[in-house]
This record gives structure tokens, sequence and C-alpha cells, in this order.
């Protein structure tokens, strides 16, 4: 009887670590977030395929934190997928990669994560053809898999999209951490946000609001009336990871410019936010990594995100990484931003920032029930 009650008790662990899909059961992934397995072959690359690399100006930067040089297929792929993010204190890399060739490439790699697969073969293949899949081998799962016919035609293909190769993975993770997140949320800030902003994010429920307030117009900061702040926080000890949404009216066609949204952000969180040093205040990086904006479609929405570092000025030694989303609410005439920033002395600062950027990314708009 007890040998039946170990048998059954094991079964059911191993029940609950597998899913399914299409009809088969799956293992759980192994590996960790942001985390990268590289099959492709350790090919060294000719002269011509470096003088191509070389204009395409494929080259780690100074100190990165994959520094070697390009000298392989695997290189190539190493100097994308591994390069540094954007406006962050130290640098860290996209993803942490590991590598194999092929023929390593057994049944204990393939329930890894996040899977970038690289077959080169000019019997098989006359073009290069690409497949992009979920939950192969394992759940939850990302795999890539790009098919040539030689390493010329993949690296042709590498140079034009390596970079939406890694944006589709970073893709991967940001829906898994929402469907993380969507399982159990804070109520009572996404109604906040509902009836303040007209849209809905799934803010985890270990956040705790701070403030729901409309800001006066002060002549210290500049910061103008009818200026309304939400503010939320999850402080876990030395990891702190804050979200912050205000809005402003829209009167100004350049809006939508780094400069204006970098000045809007420095005049509305300045006043806000501040340390334990008497006359200190949130502010902007403009010397060492200067913020950063490229454009998305949120929910349908014309978005600006900007990526930047903040710091304490005033005295207090305190900074990080943020990212925000800045968009038009044109039923009201109003500029929404939501922002996330990461307070980790001492720590590495990707994972906890993409956890907070994705809370950005599940945004809703409500504007035809306002």
């Amino acid at each position: 009887m007890k040998r039946s009650y170990i048998y059954c008790l094991i079964a059911l662990v191993l029940f609950a670590g597998c899913g399914k899909q299409g009809g088969r059961t799956l293992t759980s992934a192994t590996g960790s977030i942001y985390e990268c397995l590289v099959v492709i072959p350790n090919a060294t690359l000719t002269a011509e395929q470096l003088e191509q690399i070389s204009q395409a100006q494929l080259q780690p930067n100074e100190g990165s934190s994959y520094a070697e040089d390009v000298t392989t297929l695997y290189d190539a792929v190493r100097v994308v997928m591994g390069a540094d993010m954007p406006c962050m204190p130290q640098k860290e890399a996209y993803f942490k990669l590991m590598h194999v060739t092929p023929a390593l490439f057994d049944n204990m790699l393939k329930p890894t994560r996040n899977i970038l697969r690289v077959d080169i073969d000019g019997t098989r293949y006359t073009q290069v053809k690409v497949k992009p899949q979920r939950e192969v081998w394992s759940t939850p799962q990302a795999v890539y898999s790009i098919q040539a016919p030689s390493a010329d035609a993949f690296l042709s293909y590498w140079l034009e999209h390596g970079v939406q190769v890694r944006d589709w993975f970073v893709s991967q993770e940001m829906t898994r951490q929402l469907r993380f997140y969507r399982a159990s949320t804070e109520k009572n800030i996404r109604a906040l946000l509902n009836s303040r902003f007209a849209c809905d994010m799934l803010v985890p429920n270990d956040y705790m609001l701070l403030m729901d307030t409309t800001l006066e117009a002060t002549s210290t900061f500049g910061l103008t009336a009818n200026t309304h702040v939400l503010w939320a926080c999850n402080n876990k000890g030395p990891l702190r990871r804050d979200l912050v949404v205000y809005s402003y009216p829209y009167t100004d066609e350049g809006t939508f410019t780094l400069p204006y949204l970098n000045a809007k952000r420095d005049e509305v969180l300045a006043p806000l936010i501040s340390a334990s040093v008497k006359g200190s205040y949130m502010g902007t990086e403009y010397k060492v990594f200067p913020p950063e904006m490229r454009t998305l479609n949120i929910d349908s929405t014309y978005t600006a995100e900007v990526r930047g570092l903040w710091k304490m000025k005033g005295g207090e030694a305190m900074g990080g990484p943020y990212v925000s989303h800045t968009w038009l609410d044109p039923v009201h005439a109003r500029v929404v931003t939501a922002e996330v920033f990461v307070f980790a002395p001492g720590q590495k600062k990707r994972n906890p920032l993409r956890q907070a950027e994705a809370i950005l990314y599940s945004r809703e708009q409500y504007y035809d029930k306002k």
C-alpha cells in the first residue's frame, strides 16, 4: 500500500509539471527567462562574409557583455541576440546565450525555453525558410527555425532580419509574463486606470497604490494644471518596481517628440517623487546614456516608447532604468504616459525591468466607455 501511494504521488508530480499541445503531453521548459539556446554550426567566416558583416556594422560595442570578435557563424548570431540592452546602468545583454552545434542538439536540450535553430543544408533547401513555433517540445517554449541552403544565404538573412528575430523572442517572454499576471491582478488599481485614464493594464496584485491625485500647478518645476497622477509600487526588500501613470491636456503638435516627452517627464515627476535627503527629486539622466525613443502600436494606438535612466538629484545617490509609453486619448484631448522604473542597487536590472515593462504592453483602451 505504501509503495502504491508513493507511485501515485510521483505520477501526480510528473503530471503537474506537464502541459498538453495538440493532444501531446509536454514537459515543463528548462532554463530561465531571457535565456536562449542557439543551435548552429560553428563554421568559421570567410573573408567575404567578414567584409559583409563589417559593412553591416555588426560588431560588439566596447565593453559589451559579449565582447569577443566576430569570427564564426555563431558569433554573427551572438552579436545580435546578445547585444547590450539600451539605457541600462550596467552592461546587460538582451539574452543570455548557450551554443551547441546541430550534432549535439539532443533530447536533453530540446525542452529549453527559447531555441534559435539554424539548419544549413544545400541538399535539402534551395532558399531560406523560417518557422517560428511555440510549445514544440516543452511549455512554455519558443522555437525559431531558420533553414538555409548555404552559410552565405543564412548570413544574408540574419543581417537583414536578426533584430526582428530577437524582438520575436522578447515578445514571447512578454506574453508569458502577461499570462502570469493575468491570473492575479490588483483590481482596485485597474478600476482607477479605467476611471481616470480610460484604459486597463494588468497590474499584479502585489502592487500597492501610493497616490491617486491631481497635481497643482507649480512655478518651481513649471508643472501645468490638470495633471492627474496614479502611482503604484511593488517594494520587495532591495528590489523595487514602480508604476506611474499621468495625463495632461493635449495642446502641442510637437508632443510626440523625444525632447518634449523628456521635459514633461521631468516636469511631472520632479515634484512628485523625492528621497530621504531633503530637497532631492526625481530627474532624468542625459549625459551617460541619453533617453532613446521608438514608436509602437499598442491596442491599435500609436505609442511613443522612451527608455532611459532615472536618478535622484539634489543630494541622493539613487537611480536605475525606466521605460515609458505615451499615447493620445483623442476623446478627452489629453496625453497619457505610463512609466515603470526599477530600483535594485547592486543587482542586475534586466529581468526586473522586463517584468515591470510587460505591464505597459498589456494596455487596452476604453475610450468608447467614457
